[in-house]
């Protein structure tokens, strides 16, 4: 049988975060970044990493010496389960997580600037590849990723998460684009800085992003005292991992607890969880999941959504499922919801599938339903055609619907819809349906089960409201007028390291590239330790010239000194 593709495999509605890889974009100052990073990271994680990192590499087709190719590695990564797709840039939590739970590892084609080597906010394909992928190769992490995958797909997001990722995308963008100033960069950062004033309280989705943040992305497995480095942001940061192991970092057990400490992307973390096994992730993430509108349901979930002013789904217990925007919960005399106000765009579902005739295009300017027992105890998913035909029902909340009854959509015997013309909605004096607003779908259930994010079809739902767009981003950031002669000095050296012949002539090329190099590039180091690494006869000024390289900065001296131990 024929093996499907990445976007065969992918939802239609994803298909805008695909990307293609393009592997000749990648410039040779970009190879050299890459392979500067493996170098470094192999000799140090090989004692400071768990001890599936180095294996992983291998087992999911990561070079050392070049950038990998995401095709390649999707081969790699399905022998364990899992798929690998291309994509540009950042995107939205929502969609990095519905990849997860698909079992799909996104990976940025993106790569790095040199500027940014040894760590950088955005998502690139170091993170992603030499992060993410080689500890998806430990069976029992893989399943905590897709077990978080399949939760995060659940989580409410509010509209202030989407303010926020906004603004780090864009001060990401910013900060990656060559030609961005710093008057560009600060006010970039004054956004973001502003959408972070305005949150007034935290969704699931941040508190579940915190989990992923001190497990995924800044984890540390194995003993309190001699922990071992598995998460992607420390694996792919070669300025922080060499740092975190100290004293200076504080180390916490790892529990439920993390979900209340916040971060910074931007700087250092000041503490960092550790797990003794990957198993105890599972458990508690699985704790976490106890906590969530997706399994409690009921007022609080209901509340939960429409704090979060986003589209959500709620469900009721006959299965009915209505996705849009909650804008009101209209409660009866003891406080309990009897109507349910949606704004905007709405879709009725039953297990994720629409149901016939209950899109977007029926309820393109809300959907509002009452909820709860009728008056005689009964549940209105229990009712026959017959007990609708007589065109009023009482609800316990005191909510009254009389109307001249159509039809009704079931499963089994179970009413999920009935449909009603000329029919008024009201509960007490207050009218929540007129007869002049059209025909009347009342939502069957008594009880709401479970409140999720996001639309329950979400590939009709997105394509009827416009869908997914994608900010096209570049695949490197080193790809300048600026550097375009730098970056052939950096293919010469490469090509001669690679050939393993380092005779008269080749002897001679590299000569001049160094001398181009100190007639006009001072300032690079990068290149300097690849000439160092084939001793010649420059050997001695270029080591000259990184010491005063590193002296003139403690970040870059680091740099420099771990390149060079590697020699």
């Amino acid at each position: 049988m024929k093996r499907p593709t990445i976007k065969e495999k992918v939802p239609a509605y994803l298909h805008p975060f695909v990307a293609e890889q393009n592997g000749s974009l990648y410039t040779p100052i970009d190879q050299a970044g890459w392979r500067y990073i493996m170098r470094v990271s192999r000799a140090f994680f090989a004692e400071h990493a768990h001890q599936k990192y180095l294996d992983g590499l291998d087992e999911t087709g990561i070079s050392i010496e070049h950038i990998p190719l995401i095709d390649e590695m999707d081969e790699k990564l399905e022998r364990f389960g899992w798929r690998a797709c291309a994509i540009v840039g950042f995107i939205p939590p929502a969609v990095f997580m519905e990849f997860l739970s698909l079992g799909i590892l996104p990976i940025a084609c993106d790569m790095r600037k040199l500027e940014h080597l040894d760590y950088t906010p955005a998502p690139d394909i170091v993170h992603e590849a030499a992060g993410h992928a080689p500890i998806i190769a430990d069976q029992e992490y893989a399943d905590y990723l897709y077990q978080y995958g399949e939760i995060a797909r659940k989580v409410i997001f509010s509209s202030q998460d989407m303010d926020v990722y906004e603004a780090i995308r864009n001060l990401s963008d910013t900060k990656e684009d060559p030609s961005s100033t710093e008057a560009m960069i600060a006010a970039s950062q004054k956004r973001l800085d502003e959408a972070l004033a305005r949150v007034d309280f935290v969704s699931e989705a941040t508190q579940l992003a915190r989990m992923g943040w001190w497990t995924t992305e800044y984890g540390l497995v194995g003993d309190m005292k001699s922990p071992k480095i598995y998460g992607a942001g420390l694996l792919s940061s070669v300025g922080e991992s060499y740092h975190c192991l100290g004293p200076e970092v504080k180390k916490i057990p790892f529990s439920i607890d993390c979900i209340e400490m916040s971060y910074d992307i931007t700087k250092p973390q000041p503490q960092l969880f550790v797990t003794p096994s990957f198993q105890r992730l599972k458990e508690v993430l699985e704790e976490f999941a106890g906590r969530l509108a997706f399994r409690r349901g009921g007022l609080e979930g209901l509340e939960k959504a429409r704090v979060a002013a986003t589209v959500t789904t709620t469900q009721l217990d006959s299965g009915i499922q209505i996705g849009g925007l909650l804008s009101e919960i209209v409660r009866d005399a003891r406080g309990e919801p009897a109507y349910l106000c949606f704004k905007g765009p709405c879709q009725l579902a039953s297990g994720e599938f629409e149901l016939p005739g209950q899109g977007v295009s029926q309820h393109q300017q809300g959907f509002g339903t009452p909820v709860g027992k009728l008056k005689d105890g009964r549940s209105p998913a229990e009712l026959d055609d017959a007990a609708f035909g007589k065109g009023r029902l009482e609800f316990a909340s005191g909510v009254v619907v009389e109307g001249e009854f159509q039809r009704a959509t079931r499963e089994g015997a179970t009413a999920l819809v009935a449909v009603f013309e000329k029919c008024t909605v009201k509960l007490g004096a207050r009218v929540l349906f007129d007869p002049s607003w059209g025909t009347y779908d009342l939502a069957c259930g008594a009880a709401v089960t479970s409140v999720f994010g996001g639309a329950p079809d979400r590939a009709r739902y997105l394509a009827a409201t416009g869908g997914f767009s994608q900010k096209p981003a570049r695949q490197t950031s080193n790809e300048t007028p600026a550097n375009k002669a730098l970056a052939a000095l950096y293919e010469k050296v490469r090509i001669v390291r690679e050939s393993g012949r380092l005779g008269p002539h080749n002897q001679k090329e590299l000569a001049a590239v160094h001398a181009e190099l100190e007639r006009s590039y001072p300032g690079d180091w990068l290149l300097r330790l690849e000439l160092l690494e084939l001793d010649g006869p420059w050997s001695a000024p270029v080591r000259a010239r990184l010491g005063e390289l590193a002296r003139s900065s403690p970040r870059l001296g680091e740099l420099i000194d771990r390149g060079v131990g590697l020699l």
